[in-house]
């Protein structure tokens, strides 16, 4: 519980040795948390249900400690991150406490919803070992190449320093967004019936009611 008092004079600005130092431009890249669908974000093993929502939020409040997940049976932790619409994954930061709850390992999947702990034995995207990073300053770079059309993210920590179970204050995500182009699909549809009489209609009206 110490080190709390860490740096909070406002001089010293030129330093350049801490990322904290340019807090407005790291903010912009790691707002992809506000394209994540919350509502359907799952984390699988959580200890209490919706804590696993609770660690994707804003870059300053990622050193505030009221807001965590912790898992339940064991050190492993699964997030089923869906995105609102396509995503470019470059970075990724997570921090925990500083102790052996912090995560040691994880593995990223793209593009499996509904991920269960029984997909995990399959090969990941990619995968880091981690060290202990209590004030969120480690960021592990992606293979961009991997990560450059994700509608969504899973996040495997599949072990931890050596506690019975892990804890996450903070997963922060950076990224680059582009809408979803969902309507496509619903146009070729009806697109396959519709008679060169519907064709004005139909493109102007989307009939949601033949949508199973």
């Amino acid at each position: 519980m110490s080190g709390h008092g860490h740096g909070h004079g406002g001089h010293g600005h030129g330093c350049g040795c801490e990322g904290e130092h340019e807090p407005a431009e790291r903010g912009l890249e790691y707002g992809l948390y506000r394209r994540i669908d919350l509502e359907k974000l799952q984390c699988l093993n959580e200890s209490r249900d919706g804590d696993g929502k609770l660690v994707f939020k804003p870059w300053d409040q990622r050193n505030e400690r009221n807001k965590y997940v912790e898992s339940d049976t064991d050190e492993e932790l699964l997030f089923n991150i869906p995105f609102t619409g396509s995503v470019k994954l470059k970075g990724i930061i997570i921090s925990g406490e500083d102790d052996d709850t912090h995560p040691a390992e994880i593995r990223l999947y793209k593009n499996i919803p509904q991920m269960s702990f029984d997909d995990t034995g399959r090969e990941p995207e990619q995968a880091f070992r981690l060290n202990r990073d209590p004030m969120a300053q480690l960021e592990y770079p992606t293979k961009i190449a991997r990560f450059s059309n994700v509608q969504h993210l899973s996040i495997h920590i599949s072990k931890n320093f050596g506690a019975e179970n892990t804890r996450v204050y903070y997963i922060g995500l950076r990224g680059e967004y582009s809408e979803a182009h969902r309507h496509e699909v619903t146009i070729c549809n009806y697109e396959a019936v519709a008679r060169p009489a519907d064709h004005k209609v139909e493109s102007i009206i989307p009939q949601t009611n033949i949508i199973s």
